[in-house]
């Protein structure tokens, strides 16, 4: 597996939804001391219940971000992928199963007091808009989104299960 230095100081992380690239992004963040963009603080008001900003508005926040000289950047929004991925100087892809990003749902929404990457500071809650999205909707764009990443030619990180996740934690030295 590649070093956190062979990644650079503007590191992507894809994934599916509930894969844990917020919670990865803060850990390499407070690690290495990179600003942390978590793209649904962007996409979304803050303190709101995912109320989505105009596209125009999420495209200038986007275009903002990737200027910085130095970040952490999580969440997919696949539309603005490649001009991420242009200024980028390595690439995490988590691909746990829909069956794990399920899971990891559940538990958030019904347990976990914190979640990085949050729009709001209420717990998230369960809705069968998100149920559907990841049961039926994730998968076909998980696999587009690899697809699409494997033809990207810096150094990238593949994360394809939790224990492969969990090792990573260790080699980088990150705490959660």
């Amino acid at each position: 597996m590649r070093s956190l230095a062979e990644l650079g100081e503007r590191i992507v992380i894809i994934g599916p939804s509930n894969s844990g690239k917020s919670t990865l992004a803060a850990a390499i963040g407070r690690q290495h001391a990179l600003p942390v963009v978590y793209l649904d603080r962007l996409y979304h008001y803050p303190d709101t219940a995912w109320q989505m900003r105009p596209t125009e508005a999420f495209h200038a926040l986007h275009a903002e971000a990737i200027a910085e000289p130095r970040w952490v950047m999580e969440g997919n929004y696949t539309g603005l992928l490649s001009a991420r991925l242009a200024r980028a100087t390595g690439l995490i892809v988590l691909e746990v199963s829909t069956l794990t990003s399920l899971r990891r749902y559940l538990a958030r929404t019904l347990w976990q007091k914190h979640r990085y990457g949050g729009v709001n500071d209420d717990n998230d809650r369960v809705t069968w808009e998100m149920l559907n999205y990841i049961t039926r909707v994730m998968p076909a764009k998980t696999r587009r989104n690899a697809q699409w990443c494997r033809s990207w030619q810096g150094p990238a990180v593949w994360l394809t299960s939790p224990r492969q996740i969990n090792q990573a934690y260790q080699q980088w030295q990150l705490l959660r």
